[in-house]
């Protein structure tokens, strides 16, 4: 971040794009797909939104910084706790999606399977 680092709005901000895996930008910098915020009528920074794969990894790793540990460690009520949350914020409509939590958590797709059906 450069030039715009310092506004109050995009320091704001920040923690919020850090945790979705987004990207600041200055706004001359925005593509067609990212987002200008703009403040007090004037646009301050734009934000690249990550694929929703690259999400998937965003959050599974803050998960892990989380618990302090790999997911593959947890014990059985927590994993199940992990495939709830990412279910709810909608971990499992991204293509591949059981796979990479299951590959991430250290059981079997069918196993996150039963999880989620276990949820309902």
């Amino acid at each position: 971040m450069t030039g715009f680092a310092d506004d109050p709005f995009a320091l704001a901000v920040k923690p919020l794009v850090d945790a979705m895996g987004g990207r600041m930008l200055a706004p001359e910098e925005a593509g067609e797909d990212d987002v200008v915020l703009a403040w007090e009528g004037r646009d301050v920074l734009a934000v690249r939104l990550p694929q929703l794969a690259d999400s998937l990894d965003h959050i599974l790793l803050a998960l892990e910084r989380k618990h302090g540990k790999p997911l593959a460690d947890l014990d059985r009520k927590a994993k199940q706790e992990v495939v709830r949350m990412l279910e709810a914020r909608g971990a499992f409509a991204v293509r591949h999606g059981v796979e990479t939590v299951a590959t991430a958590i250290g059981v079997s797709r069918f196993t996150v399977y039963n999880y989620l059906n276990r949820s309902t």
